[in-house]
């Protein structure tokens, strides 16, 4: 496979291309070589910007039902081409084909919800009478698009979370520079490839792939509107600071918890527990990462977890049977295992897993994981579960609360109560009752707050980041 980079509607660095770098991909879970990519360089960039904001003075003004034909158009062919991008999608970062061919399915819905909501978003009209001055007055407000939006996107989810960012985008009449994460450059251009054989006007989506040295100047480029950037905390909030009067939206880490209370169907817990920490090698901002139970269920929970976590089928990604892949590179791997080993000096204990083979670590589960480990107070984004037990629901939110990170918690419980004091009282973006952390449907919020991110993703609320509210008042008599 060979990947190129889409800009103002042509394909530049196909593989006799001289004058463009290529990057060689490999499988993670063998090192075999699944394709090349393009990489440009400062020039490349710089007429994506350049086609960005010159398409934007046209599609700005484009008719709803042609954006919708558009955004319509892509989910058809994203369906006709599902088996070609799941496959893709599993040799190039690993993720289980199972997994890719879910991605795939929610590619298409993440469009086609653009697309519907495009019949009744932006517009409004509010009564101004309330107001003894306003009589005679008539009020309509409507969001405007902002331009040019660059778009940094990781290697974990690279068809879905790029859709969450041209979606978007597209129905609201804005343009893009779309960067691939160099983990998954393969994925995401020929998404972008797509799109263009979709029908996209040309410089209205753009997308170029190199070193990472460019963006800051493409950021420093006032043309350049908005930044969406999901991917590390570190990264991106040294990224806002460079864009202080800009909108940034920033999707980055997490260590979701699950809370496992006395009364929970305790089956239904612990295998949601096991697919929501290992899946895909825990390579997800909210794969779970701390399990906190009750404690009268404590030793229940914990041989459940045990049993399950040593049965949980890994290996090649390939095959349907197999749940936790490897992980993305030998970097990662690496990183992984010495936050094992330091939880491990620091007094924690394997009660399954620990092991390695290449890339592939095994689902792992530990419990007395103190406090002052990396394990128990960073992202580990590994196949890696703590296990923890807690007195009652006020220590459990406590613990949650105490992390840095805060996206999703989920929430194992019979009683109503509990749940909408957890509802209440946790400092996340979101709680799921009675299922993983995990779980995330395309239309609904999705974010963080504290060191997890800045704005929310989920169409429709991206749609409101990526507008201005324009008031039009009239006088009428």
């Amino acid at each position: 496979m060979h990947a190129e980079m889409l800009i103002d509607g042509f394909f530049v660095g196909g593989p006799c291309d001289q004058s463009v770098g290529k990057q060689v991909v490999r499988a993670p879970f063998d090192g075999k070589i699944v394709g090349t990519a393009a990489e440009g360089g400062w020039g490349e960039l710089r007429t994506c910007i350049d086609a960005a904001h010159d398409a934007f003075q046209t599609w700005r003004h484009s008719p709803r039902h042609r954006r919708q034909e558009l955004l319509r158009n892509i989910a058809r062919l994203v369906r006709e081409r599902s088996d070609e991008l799941a496959e893709t999608l599993t040799l190039e970062i690993g993720k289980p084909i199972t997994a890719s061919r879910g991605e795939v399915a929610r590619l298409a819905l993440t469009f086609e919800y653009a697309a519907d909501l495009m019949s009744t978003y932006g517009t409004e009209s509010m009564p101004v009478d309330t107001d003894p001055r306003g009589v005679g007055y008539r009020c309509s407000v409507e969001r405007f698009p902002i331009g040019a939006i660059f778009c940094i996107v990781p290697y974990n989810w690279p068809y879905n979370l790029t859709a969450h960012k041209i979606a978007p985008a597209l129905a609201t009449g804005n343009t893009v520079i779309v960067k691939p994460s160099p983990l998954a450059p393969i994925s995401t251009l020929s998404l972008l490839r797509l799109i263009h054989d979709a029908g996209c006007p040309p410089g209205v989506v753009n997308g170029w792939s190199g070193h990472h040295s460019h963006v800051q100047k493409a950021l420093a480029d006032p043309r350049v509107r908005m930044l969406s950037f999901t991917g590390s905390a570190a990264v991106g909030w040294k990224l806002k600071e460079s864009m202080p009067d800009r909108h940034v939206a920033l999707e980055l880490g997490g260590d979701a918890s699950a809370i496992v209370c006395a009364d929970a169907d305790l089956d239904w817990a612990t295998k949601r527990i096991v697919a929501g920490g290992f899946g895909y090698a825990g390579q997800i901002c909210i794969s779970i990462q701390h399990v906190l139970v009750a404690a009268s269920v404590y030793d229940d929970v914990r041989k459940r977890l045990t049993d399950l976590t040593a049965m949980c089928p890994k290996g090649d990604p390939m095959l349907e049977s197999t749940v936790c892949g490897p992980m993305i590179s030998l970097e990662a791997t690496d990183k992984l295992i010495d936050m094992l080993d330091e939880a491990v000096s620091k007094g924690a204990s394997y009660l399954a897993g620990g092991g390695r083979k290449g890339q592939v670590v095994e689902p792992t589960l530990l419990e007395n994981v103190p406090s002052d480990a990396r394990l128990h107070c960073e992202e580990a984004f590994g196949p890696v579960l703590t296990v923890a037990p807690f007195d009652t629901i006020d220590d459990a939110i406590g613990a949650v609360n105490a992390s840095q990170y805060g996206i999703h918690t989920g929430v194992f419980t019979q009683d109503i109560r509990v749940a909408e004091e957890a509802y209440r009282e946790l400092e996340v973006g979101g709680v799921i009752v009675n299922d993983y952390p995990t779980l995330r449907f395309d239309n609904m919020p999705y974010g963080g707050v504290k060191r997890s991110g800045f704005g929310r993703e989920g169409v429709r609320y991206a749609m409101d980041d990526m507008t201005v509210p324009k008031t039009l008042l009239t006088r009428t008599l």
